[in-house]
């Protein structure tokens, strides 16, 4: 299943880490990835394309990883489905 993972915060170190290695964790592959830092370094973006394994780890269960580890990290971690998040910015 194809999703879409967004991540938005402060810049701060080990972002990236956390969230690949929770990814890499629940069997999903990250299949493409882009990250900015806008302003003078105070805001971090970060959106990835990656494929959930459903025999590994289902969707619920990735969500909820990524949930709490934003809230650890001080930043907010959205992941939606790709089509449903293709259907809500179709113009």
């Amino acid at each position: 299943m194809k999703c879409v993972v967004s991540v938005l915060g402060k810049d701060r170190t080990g972002i990236v880490a956390a969230v690949a290695t929770i990814l890499t964790e629940c069997g999903a592959n990250i299949d493409d990835i882009s990250q900015t830092i806008l302003g003078d370094g105070a805001l971090f973006s970060m959106t990835m394309l990656t494929t959930l394994n459903p025999e590994v780890a289902d969707f619920n269960a990735v969500q909820e990883r990524l949930t709490a580890a934003g809230e650890e990290l001080g930043v907010q971690i959205i992941i939606q489905r790709e089509d449903l998040f293709q259907f809500m910015y179709k113009v």
